[in-house]
């Protein structure tokens, strides 16, 4: 008999805004069914005597309580006897999350585990959208400055983003070519995603949740006064939205890559219409948001297509 263990990889448990945080809705989802959930750091992930194992602790969720979470009991525990495994940290792509995939790898026959720990790894979450960049604003992946500087001057107005980070973070919206804040950003980061402005951000972007290869409902995220960033951890406030048919279109054509490529859930962002480039594979947010809009519960069509 399979045991009903839910492990999340995630970030800080105790430094989240259970509010809104979508790991932990999922949890709370599955908690309904009778499973445990088991939540651990990535440092805490080791393999002995063949055995994948993690440090972490078995919680309970109780969103009528004020502080949502209660922790169980501390363990050890061999990752083998879960039923799911859910990676949920945040991006960077560094060398800890890659040693993780090859960890989770040699057990994903045993439990199922979201998302596919070798897919992630293949997916760079912005480079991957080089294969879509008709259906994007202009977009450059480069960390040379004398076509990074041709691209500022042709496009007047763009913005700069790391490829490997995450949450709005190192983003910068410039209109002339900054020399040493641009050798600064690659010097920390490497190759940097380049792409024209759109200023219709201002109204806000859209978030499409992706499960299974099927697209479901979106929100937009509106960007606080004076700001261009659409993360609501920037300070972006939500709203319910609904796609255009070309939205609609587009995001079909991206979903039925992703399952092909063994991606399970996933969001996708548009910008006036455009992909903004960022294909969210590691740890897609907004459910949780979405729920408290319009009641709509992803958190169970998630379980349900998981067969749980």
């Amino acid at each position: 008999m399979i045991n009903k263990i839910v492990a999340i990889q995630g970030n800080n448990l105790f430094r989240l805004n259970l509010k809104t945080d979508t790991s932990i809705f999922l949890a709370n989802e599955i908690q309904r069914k009778n499973y445990k959930i088991f939540y651990y750091y990535p440092k805490n992930l080791s393999v002995i005597n063949s055995e994948v194992v993690a440090e972490g602790l078995f919680i309970k969720i109780n969103y009528n309580n004020k502080n949502h979470i209660k922790v169980l009991k501390k363990q050890k525990l061999n990752l083998s006897k879960c039923r799911f495994i859910l990676i949920r940290q945040d991006p960077p792509f560094n060398l800890e999350y890659i040693s993780t995939t090859y960890i989770l790898e040699t057990i994903k026959n045993k439990v199922k585990i979201v998302n596919d720990p070798t897919s992630i790894r293949n997916i760079s979450e912005k480079l991957f959208s080089i294969k879509y960049q008709k259906f994007m604003p202009k977009s450059i992946f480069t960390q040379n400055l004398k076509l990074i500087k041709s691209f500022i001057f042709t496009n007047k107005k763009v913005i700069i983003k790391p490829i490997h980070s995450f949450g709005g973070n190192d983003i910068y919206l410039i209109s002339k070519f900054h020399k040493r804040l641009i050798e600064k950003i690659i010097k920390k980061h490497g190759h940097i995603m380049c792409q024209k402005y759109l200023p219709k951000i201002t109204k806000g972007d859209k978030r499409v949740f992706i499960i299974k290869g099927k697209v479901y409902n979106a929100i937009s995220r509106v960007p606080k006064k004076g700001s261009f960033l659409s993360n609501m951890s920037k300070g972006a406030k939500p709203k319910y939205t609904r796609l255009s048919k070309t939205e609609i279109r587009i995001s079909n054509i991206v979903s039925k890559d992703l399952i092909k490529n063994g991606i399970f859930f996933a969001g996708i962002d548009f910008i006036d219409e455009k992909l903004n480039g960022d294909i969210n594979v590691t740890s897609p947010t907004g459910l949780k948001t979405l729920f408290d809009l319009t009641k709509i519960n992803l958190a169970k069509t998630f379980w349900n297509k998981l067969k749980a």
